[in-house]
């Protein structure tokens, strides 16, 4: 090892002495939060020697955010996390400023090869920079290369930015080759994602740029992936500075564009774009292949414009959403909880009702819970739900139904906070049947609409005790629920 090991080994030894003395029960139940202090995007998702690994930008210092170390989690069912030592800090020239987002992918020789941003300090006269590295290791420690950074801006053509260039993610094609695309930022076209290959994972070469902005979907693209599902090509992006267009909100979000890609050219054609996550609680997502060709997708549950501000109920901050199956149909790409979360089932309930006055079913509530609600829609027009509910306080969801929209709001949560609260979403019935699923974890409802067309992800300010739910239609209305508690 080299010698810039102790800061790694001081994040390690806080990473120690704090574990001692955390209560796991303040957790959520199945999503992944830092072992102590800050979290955001994650990062080298993949599936390695048997076991899910998930890293993340991590800051374990505080639960506000600091200078980036990489956290790193396992896990066996993507569900259930086991935390592992710290993977990566700011310990180099190439990485002072922060080790910052990226990916991994394992190596011929078994080893498994971590892709990030190093961040160089601003110094006098100069700014600060950003550069793409490696580090390799065995799962668990990890040799950053002597050559960091492999891809300086040195290697770009000109107007692209070395000011705004990260988030590398890496995996292996088809010809054994690595491929890579980073985000930057043009002078001209904006946020683009340009494309790179190698065969060893150290020397790269700049094939070209996928795609741009041009100012249409926000200013600068973060978190790039790119992979082909369902013989289609997704390229998935988050902007900031967006604009309020179609069904995007305004701010930060995760776009996906479907499309064909010809790397002859290195030319992606899109063919249909839509926001991955439509709530109030999303960014920066990342996929990875699990060993049943399954493309599963996690992201991070919160946003940039609220994290801040928001308050620091427990020793550690921020957590990663519930992972996904990805998939396509009628060319938009579409999103499930990954089917492992039915080994958590407890004490199922099927309920055939008609509903009309607010009412609530027995056995129907809690915070921890897999509903899924099926309104018969042929006479109802405006259908309401409230979720962890408790006096005047609740999560509600109001569907109207006539115009195909669905409301989530929090604005009566008992929250006190000037931000968004609520998200107004396409939601049509489909053969007279609107279908919502709800993944409740404590503190965050993850919404599923018409088997995952469209994803609503928000945490919720409601105390945890906070655990009723009830039923509203303008006219009575068939509804089938189906509530699996969660344990």
């Amino acid at each position: 090892m080299t010698n810039h090991t102790i800061p790694l080994e001081r994040a390690r030894e806080f990473e120690r002495e704090q574990a001692q003395k955390l209560v796991s029960d303040e957790r959520p139940l199945f999503h992944l939060t830092p072992l102590v202090g800050w979290m955001n995007d994650p990062n080298g998702f993949c599936y390695y020697k048997g076991q899910y690994h998930l890293f993340y930008q991590y800051f374990p210092f505080s639960r506000q955010w600091g200078p980036m170390h990489w956290g790193h989690a396992v896990s066996d069912d993507l569900l259930h996390w086991t935390y592992m030592p710290c993977a990566l800090a700011p310990d180099t020239a190439a990485d002072a400023g922060g080790c910052f987002s990226g990916s991994a992918v394992a190596l011929p020789d078994g080893q498994l090869m971590l892709v990030y941003t190093g961040v160089q300090p601003a110094g006098t006269f100069k700014r600060e920079t950003q550069a793409q590295c490696v580090a390799i290791g065995d799962g668990q420690d990890f040799e950053k290369s002597l050559l960091n950074p492999v891809i300086r801006h040195a290697h770009l053509p000109d107007g692209y930015s070395e000011f705004d260039f990260r988030d590398p993610k890496v995996w292996r094609a088809e010809d054994g080759t690595l491929r890579m695309v980073v985000a930057n930022r043009h002078s001209e076209r904006q946020g683009a994602i340009l494309y790179f290959s190698s065969r060893d994972g150290i020397d790269w070469h700049f094939i070209g740029e996928i795609d741009a902005s041009n100012e249409e979907y926000g200013r600068m693209w973060e978190c790039p992936d790119f992979f082909r599902l369902d013989e289609k090509w997704v390229l998935l992006v988050s902007p900031q500075e967006m604009h309020a267009r179609e069904e995007f909100h305004a701010g930060y979000g995760t776009v996906a564009f479907v499309g064909s890609f010809d790397e002859t050219d290195c030319n992606f054609h899109r063919e249909t774009i839509q926001p991955v996550d439509l709530g109030l609680s999303y960014y920066a997502s990342q996929t990875m292949v699990a060993p049943d060709g399954r493309r599963i997708m996690i992201g991070w549950m919160d946003n940039w414009e609220t994290c801040k501000e928001a308050p620091r109920r427990h020793p550690w901050y921020a957590q990663m959403s519930m992972p996904r199956e990805l998939f396509i149909e009628n060319g938009r790409l579409m999103q499930h909880p990954v089917r492992e979360i039915e080994t958590m089932w407890q004490d199922t309930i099927v309920e055939n009702c008609t509903v009309k006055e607010e009412m609530s079913l027995a056995g129907v509530n809690g915070r921890l819970l897999d509903m899924t609600v099926r309104i018969h829609s042929d006479a109802c027009q405006r259908f309401v739900i409230h979720l962890a509910k408790q006096g005047d306080h609740y999560i509600e969801v109001r569907c109207d139904i006539s115009r195909g929209e669905l409301v989530f709001d929090r604005s009566h949560g008992n929250s006190h906070r000037d931000i968004a609260h609520t998200r107004h979403v396409v939601a049509n019935a489909r053969d007279g049947e609107l279908t919502l699923r709800f993944l409740m974890d404590k503190e965050s409802i993850e919404l599923f609409i018409n088997g995952g067309e469209r994803v609503v992800t928000s945490l919720i300010p409601t105390q945890i005790e906070a655990e009723g739910i009830s039923f509203f239609a303008d006219t009575p209305t068939k509804v089938t629920v189906e509530a699996h508690h969660l344990g």
